[in-house]
């Protein structure tokens, strides 16, 4: 509380409408200095709309209405130069995708310094030194090297963390954070909560929190507002709200954890062997570096037997998705692959060509992973137009349409574009892209991360269905052990390229011998205790 006890931010009666649409209806929170607040809620709840409106960040053709105080200014009164002046270096945001407020075309150090010159007068000079010391403030290893680096040389959870350097570059009175954690490891997410924590108490900063994960929020914050179409449905202290939650919608929220899958063994032949992988990158050195070699994967080997699931965990840079690219030979990799039997080691491009099919790849980011340009039924029948040349588009189309089904979509999504759909609509056709050339193995590359547990566990129950009718085999990566226990029949946990601990699901869940493994899972399931 500041020296008069008045609000940092008082926020009354908001709304935000989109022509007819209503997506915020009247919102009304009040906030102190060194508080934090909790938005939480579903994809589509109305959290970002509320906070963009705040800062009237939203589009030209969104009509907002109501009362935002930040300590005696109006921000939707306020001139456009009174408010640039405020975000950014009173009033700072981390967006929930980092590439949106990342430039490609510079390195993270120099976005960082710029905002400190910019914002806080800072030489340049001065500036670069500050950059790396918020790099390190990150949890980022290696500042004095990251901060030369590009965004796309980095990791997803590398790309988050330098976002937040940037928003607590200049030690802002309010921090906004926008689902902060959700595509990174939950020790880096128990981390950078722990960081947000310390830089709250440090600077007297208060902060707006906004999840769709009531078991993280609670770690964090003293007040939750939870949010269902727009509305705030229950509202109170972070510790009433999540030991006696009133409304039903919050009820639904806390009782989200996927649950552990049933253990059952199947006797069924090898699908996929690997002996000895290795992948290496040669990293390319600088002014005062010598480039280096990095053994991103070194010396993993594996079996897996048709119709179950390998699951693989470990955090970012682990090697988790090198070593899968390398199981279906996209990158470079020494040891041997074999496939139902087939040594895939020295086989060509064209030769791999007519396997491709039945190797399917479901990535992290379905909105990365989809182009923007192409409709639904392109998207989802453009393997058939590679596989099968001679399909004629009606039969295609229909395909598309079963394929929709299969994954719970009404095909009439099939003439919208990727952004015309939710996060959890988008995965699914993203799996549907892979489903419909009748695969035998899936790889699946974080395919939740970034999804509201809701969501999640509805894509989850859908792999699960769709592995028993097809006896699809999978792999599947995630830094989530929580995830992971919902899915695995054998999990094999990774960390600096090797895998330190394998072993019936169960086993490792319940007897992990690693002290990684026991970090990993006291992170994935810290946030659904109850």
């Amino acid at each position: 509380m500041d020296a008069c006890g008045k609000p940092l931010l008082r926020v009354r009666d908001l709304r935000v409408s989109y022509g007819p649409a209503s997506v915020v209806k009247g919102v009304s929170l009040t906030l102190r200095r060194g508080e934090t607040a909790a938005i939480v809620g579903e994809s589509g709840s109305g959290k970002t709309q509320t906070v963009l409106a705040a800062l009237r960040l939203l589009p030209r053709h969104a009509v907002t209405t109501g009362s935002v105080i930040f300590e005696d200014a109006e921000l939707l009164a306020l001139s456009r130069r009174r408010l640039d002046a405020l975000l950014g270096r009173r009033i700072a945001m981390v967006f929930q995708e980092p590439m949106s407020s990342l430039d490609p075309l510079f390195t993270v150090g120099a976005q960082i310094g710029a905002i400190l010159c910019l914002k806080a007068g800072f030489s340049r000079r001065a500036a670069k030194e500050r950059a790396k010391d918020l790099l390190d403030l990150a949890g980022i290893a290696e500042p004095g090297r990251r901060v030369r680096a590009y965004p796309h040389e980095l990791s997803g959870g590398q790309r988050q963390r330098v976002a937040i350097a940037m928003a607590i570059a200049c030690n802002p009175d309010l921090l906004i954070a926008d689902e902060p954690t959700t595509a990174l490891d939950v020790t880096v997410a128990a981390r950078i909560l722990d960081l947000l924590a310390q830089l709250k108490q440090s600077f007297g900063m208060a902060m707006i929190f906004i999840s769709h994960d009531l078991g993280l929020v609670r770690r964090i914050a003293d007040s939750v507002h939870v949010m269902r179409e727009g509305e705030i449905v229950e509202a109170g202290s972070a510790a009433r709200v999540t030991a006696n939650p009133r409304h039903e919608y919050t009820r639904m929220l806390l009782a989200a954890m996927p649950r552990a899958r049933a253990q059952t063994r199947k006797d069924t032949p090898v699908l996929l062997r690997a002996q000895n992988i290795g992948v290496r990158f040669s990293l390319r050195g600088h002014l005062l570096s010598v480039a280096r070699e990095l053994k991103a994967v070194d010396g993993i080997s594996l079996c897996l037997n048709q119709g179950r699931t390998l699951g693989i965990v470990g955090e970012s840079g682990s090697g988790k998705s090198t070593l899968a690219r390398a199981l279906l030979k996209l990158v470079p990799a020494s040891g041997t692959v074999s496939f139902d039997g087939r040594d895939l080691t020295r086989l060509h491009r064209s030769a791999m060509r007519p396997l491709r099919r039945s190797m399917q790849l479901v990535f992290q980011d379905p909105y990365g992973s989809l182009s923007p340009a192409m409709r639904v039924d392109d998207i989802v029948t453009e393997g058939l137009r590679v596989h099968e040349p001679a399909s004629s588009h009606k039969e295609r189309d229909a395909r598309a349409v079963l394929a929709l089904e299969e994954v719970l979509l009404d095909p009439s999504l099939r003439y919208r574009f990727p952004q015309e759909l939710s996060g959890g609509q988008r995965q699914r056709v993203a799996i549907a892209r892979a489903m419909i050339l009748k695969p035998r193995l899936v790889v699946l590359d974080e395919p939740t991360s970034a999804l509201d547990r809701t969501v999640q566990i509805g894509i989850l129950t859908l792999l699960e269905q769709l592995q028993e009718a097809h006896g699809l085999t999978y792999v599947f990566i995630s830094h989530d052990l929580a995830v992971i226990r919902a899915v695995a029949d054998e999990i094999a946990v990774m960390k600096n390229g090797r895998i330190i601990e394998q072993g019936a699901a169960n086993e490792i869940v319940e007897h992990p011998r690693e002290a990684y493994t026991r970090a990993l899972l006291a992170a994935a399931f810290q946030a659904g205790e109850t």
